[in-house]
């Protein structure tokens, strides 16, 4: 882990983030598709969004997280879906490293191992 937060400090690279949404399923049980960071950049600029915060792949891992569990419920359309990204990675009170915060905790509380090595 240390030489993973050396070289990305707690923020996604593209390895993690496919890692993670490896295991992520939506509402249905469906297996995501993992977005490209250039798919997300385009899917957040056609909804209007900018994000002053875009580091490596939070977005892409907030946008995955947040097509899993939300939408289709409290998340209704494409446009609300990228104003959660922008709301969840630039909140006032949270910290920059929010998006790998939230999945660390959930490994640890799930008992998912991460294997560092392999996200390098």
């Amino acid at each position: 882990m240390e030489a993973y937060l050396n070289e990305y400090s707690f923020h996604f690279n593209k390895r993690l983030y496919l890692f993670a949404v490896s295991m992520m399923r939506d509402r249905n049980g469906s297996k995501l598709e993992p977005w490209s960071k250039e798919k997300v950049d385009e899917f957040l600029r056609t909804n209007g969004v900018n994000l002053k915060d875009n580091v490596g792949y939070d977005p892409a891992y907030v946008l995955s997280m947040a097509s899993a569990d939300y939408f289709g419920s409290s998340i209704m359309d494409d446009k609300h879906l990228a104003l959660f990204v922008k709301d969840f990675i630039e909140d006032i009170d949270g910290s920059d490293t929010k998006a790998f915060d939230h999945f660390y905790i959930d490994c640890i509380g799930k008992g998912i191992p991460i294997f560092w090595d392999d996200m390098l």
